[in-house]
């Protein structure tokens, strides 16, 4: 159970490594690899806190799980297209022209699950909130985090997406210590 606490702490780690490799807003191979792997760590994120509040809002974290997942899963999609595209030297314009010409699967796999993956932490950071499950500020800043994301991510702009990452970064990682160093990690985050 502590190692799954790790996750908190490397998923939001691995994600801001990866920015750190943007060139001209492509993450390119080292880029796209961090990000990939970001979001296995991302989905043993969810599934602690989504466990959570599986007592008090089963329908929620067993839906909003999944729908977290597919978020994850699109994340590691946008990685893999900056692997591709500098390994096999594939322009922007040619990426968003194969988008285009096969639009119902890049949808499934890209675009539509791409959002979900702020959203789930926005609604995420709300219910744990509202349930008193974490600390007040650690809510606050996932959902500053989770708002920050796509207004980094769609435009583009490293600088933006650096305060999306450290937004992220400090919450989880001061919620992966507690429940890596507690013995009771439920007990430990109520407020």
């Amino acid at each position: 159970m502590k190692l799954s606490f790790a996750a908190l702490i490397l998923a939001p780690l691995l994600l801001g490594i990866s920015t750190f490799f943007w060139t001209h807003g492509e993450y390119g191979v080292a880029g796209g690899t961090m990000l990939a792997l970001s979001t296995v760590f991302w989905i043993g994120c969810f599934a602690v806190l989504f466990g959570l509040l599986g007592r008090e809002l089963p329908v929620y974290a067993s839906a909003g799980f999944i729908i977290a997942v597919y978020g994850c899963i699109g994340g590691a999609n946008f990685g893999m297209v900056g692997v591709f595209s500098e390994a096999f030297g594939i322009s922007h314009r040619a990426y968003l022209d194969g988008a285009a010409a096969h639009s119902l699967w890049f949808g499934l796999l890209l675009f539509w699950p791409g959002p979900l993956f702020p959203l789930s932490l926005f609604v995420l950071g709300i219910q744990l909130a509202r349930k008193r499950v974490i600390p007040g500020w650690t809510a606050a800043l996932i959902g500053l985090g989770a708002l920050a994301f796509p207004v980094s991510r769609i435009p583009r702009i490293e600088w933006v997406a650096h305060t999306a990452d450290l937004l992220l970064a400090i919450p989880f990682c001061y919620l992966g210590c507690r429940g890596m160093f507690s013995t009771d990690f439920n007990r430990t985050l109520r407020v």
